[in-house]
C-alpha cells in the first residue's frame, strides 16, 4: 500500500486519473477541471505519474502541444476510483457525484 500511495496518494493525483478516464487528455482540460488544481502542482503530478508508468505522453496537433492517455496500469486504476466515488456516497455528508452520467467510462480493464 505504501509503494501505491507514493505514487497517488495525495488529493490531486487521483483527480488527474479520474479527467483522463472521463475523457480529459489536454494540460487546459485538467485545469478547467472544477476543483481547480494549480499549474504548478498539475505539471508535477503529470510528470510524477508518466515516470511512474500510469500514464503517457501524446503529441498532438502536429508535435506541437501534447497530451496524455492512461496506461494499462493507469487503467487499471479505474476499479480504486469507482469504490472511492462510491464509498464517499455512502459515508462523506455532501459528496456529490456530479458526472455520475460518465461513471460508465470508468471499468475494469477488458471490461470497456
Amino acid at each position: 500500500m505504501a509503494s501505491a500511495l507514493d505514487l497517488f496518494g495525495d488529493r490531486w493525483t487521483l483527480l488527474v486519473v479520474r479527467d483522463l478516464f472521463l475523457g480529459r487528455s489536454r494540460f487546459k482540460d485538467f485545469t478547467a477541471s472544477p476543483e481547480g488544481i494549480p499549474t504548478n502542482i498539475l505539471t508535477d503530478r503529470l510528470e510524477r505519474l508518466v515516470s511512474g508508468g500510469v500514464i503517457r505522453k501524446t503529441p498532438l496537433e502536429g508535435g506541437k502541444r501534447f497530451g496524455y492517455e492512461l496506461t494499462e496500469k493507469g487503467e487499471a486504476l479505474g476499479p480504486v476510483l469507482l469504490a472511492m466515488r462510491e464509498w464517499g456516497l455512502r459515508w462523506e455528508e455532501g459528496t456529490r457525484a456530479l458526472l455520475e452520467e460518465q461513471a460508465p467510462a470508468i471499468t475494469p480493464p477488458g471490461q470497456g
